[in-house]
């Protein structure tokens, strides 16, 4: 596992962190009609600040990341529209959430794709 954190460093573990807050957009989605759901979301700056400084660490000792759900901090919003049965969600901001956080990922994916093919380079000596 240290090897893998020493070639892909903190790219890999925003990888994991845009993964994880596109889950919590789409589940948020697929909630927008649940009565008293509140929309949840993490502060990905504050998130990526810990796992870099170590603070998160796993349960487990086959568990690839430090992300558990118990040291998971959500951000819950206030809606500016509130519904009439306490749900939080407005499906158009959560949508374009989404499509801001693919973005995103898609570019860290590219990211790490160009670090995989420099190391294939530097392994063929070309």
């Amino acid at each position: 596992m240290d090897a893998y954190n020493d070639i892909f460093g903190s790219t890999a573990k925003a990888l994991n962190l845009r993964s994880k807050r596109m889950e919590l957009i789409s589940s948020n989605i697929v909630n927008a009609d649940v009565a008293g759901y509140k929309s949840k979301d993490i502060d990905f700056k504050k998130m990526m600040s810990k796992e870099m400084s170590g603070l998160l660490s796993n349960t487990h000792s086959k568990h690839l990341g430090g992300l558990a759900e118990g040291q998971m901090k959500y951000v819950y919003r206030v809606p500016v529209n509130p519904s009439e049965n306490g749900n939080t969600v407005e499906t158009n901001y959560e949508q374009a959430q989404f499509g801001r956080e693919s973005t995103r990922y898609a570019a860290t994916l590219q990211f790490l794709e160009n670090r995989v093919g420099g190391i294939r380079r530097a392994l063929r000596g070309e």
